[in-house]
């Protein structure tokens, strides 16, 4: 929801929490001012938005929270430049500018009825913790749910209450790994990269719909696991919002061949991903 005249305009919104996922990752939790957009704000699992910091400029994140919370949505973001260090220098009670929501959206209600792998890592895990809690809000309407996340280190994963939190629940299988060397003595999970641990952990292709997301150099990895795992191409999604500028389509940055991703994106299958030009 977005309605005002100018498409550049943004809303206000209110730091309300912020959590300090690892040393330089930071999650926002934000309350609109607008009463009437507070109320009214809606958008879909994998739609994402500007943040604005105003005097440095706008950063594109998805909304991690789920859709299913409302009064409030999420961003996670890693401070990494201009607009992400002025975003991280800002406190509780602040002001921070909200334009969106954009893109298209994971195709949840397409998913009723079969079981769902949730494979991400590193940062990339916000894009699916959005769609994972709305399923786990409506955790009736799927099979099994397996997630598979990892990181380099420890250190490395983010929303580490979350993760403690689906690793007690009896209706959810978490797999968790970090890489060859990021363990402590007392780390819990697996050790390994991501494709190589998903390859055993993953659970059957029949009937299962794979969701991914992570570094470029991770889903180059993962989508050959997949399809030696039986996924078909269609019943493999991505979102490929590391591609993303303007959010509208207007500034050109995001296109790969004739496809948009901030436009007819951020979420694809892997079937539409392999059509697109070699440069991706």
């Amino acid at each position: 929801m977005c309605d005002h005249k100018n498409i550049y305009l943004p809303h206000l919104a209110t730091i309300e929490e912020i959590v300090d996922e690892t040393p330089d990752i930071r999650t926002f939790r934000l309350v609109f001012q607008d009463e009437r957009v507070r109320e009214h704000f809606t958008f879909r699992a994998g739609q994402f938005a500007e943040y604005s910091a105003f005097g440095a400029g706008e950063a594109t994140f998805c909304i991690a929270s789920a859709p299913t919370r409302q009064g409030y949505i999420e961003c996670c973001f890693r401070a990494v430049g201009r607009v992400t260090e002025a975003l991280r220098s800002l406190e509780t009670g602040d002001t921070i500018g909200v334009r969106g929501p954009y893109g298209n959206s994971f195709p949840v209600e397409e998913f009723f009825g079969k079981n769902l792998v949730f494979v991400a890592g590193g940062i990339a895990l916000p894009p699916l913790r959005t769609l994972i809690w709305q399923c786990l809000d409506w955790r009736e309407k799927f099979g099994d749910i397996t997630i598979v996340y990892g990181a380099r280190t420890e250190a490395d994963l983010v929303y580490k209450r979350e993760l403690r939190e689906w690793e007690e629940r009896s209706d959810v299988r978490l797999v968790k790994t970090v890489d060859p060397g990021g363990n402590s003595p007392s780390w819990d999970g697996q050790v390994g990269f991501v494709p190589t641990v998903l390859e055993q952990a993953a659970p059957a292709a029949d009937n299962t719909i794979a969701l991914v997301c992570g570094p470029p150099v991770m889903i180059k990895f993962t989508l050959p696991v997949l399809e030696k795992l039986g996924f078909a191409d269609t019943a493999i999604y991505t979102t490929l919002e590391n591609r993303m500028k303007c959010g509208l389509g207007k500034c050109g940055r995001c296109n790969v061949g004739n496809v948009y991703v901030c436009k007819d994106g951020p979420v694809f299958t892997a079937a539409q991903v392999k059509a697109m030009p070699q440069e991706f």
